[in-house]
């Protein structure tokens, strides 16, 4: 595990499948109205779920790539599946996660979305027929 997130940081901005990922319009708006707490609850119940188990129930294809800003996250810092756990963060498989090792994922996938908010948005795509709300 990393100690220095930076370093960490540095190392998947080198990658090219991991350097693509960044939060688009709905994930940036649900994180800004959600809040770090509410984030800080969603990242580390999903990772209790999906991630901590000895054998995790479709391993290496349980975490969605879109549809919740945690989500996204996993897959850009390598914490999308125990697979990449082992390869990004020298966290072995084949045993759960410690408790540590969850608070360290939950805190590497809070700070990726904290970096990412602080990017320009992509723009929303208006699908054919929908209407947008009036704010």
């Amino acid at each position: 595990m990393y100690t220095d997130l930076d370093n960490l940081f540095q190392k998947l901005a080198r990658s090219k499948f991991r350097s693509k990922f960044r939060l688009n319009y709905d994930d940036q708006l649900f994180a800004e109205m959600k809040g770090p707490e509410v984030l800080r609850q969603h990242a580390h119940d999903l990772i209790i779920k999906r991630l901590a188990p000895e054998e995790p129930l479709k391993d290496g294809k349980q975490t969605p790539v879109k549809g919740h800003p945690v989500f996204v996250a996993q897959h850009a810092t390598g914490c999308c599946c125990r697979g990449c756990l082992l390869k990004w963060h020298d966290i072995p498989k084949h045993r759960e996660l410690s408790d540590e090792e969850v608070e360290y994922i939950v805190r590497v996938l809070l700070e990726w979305i904290a970096k990412n908010l602080q990017k320009e948005p992509r723009k929303r795509r208006i699908k054919k027929g929908e209407t947008l709300p009036l704010l």
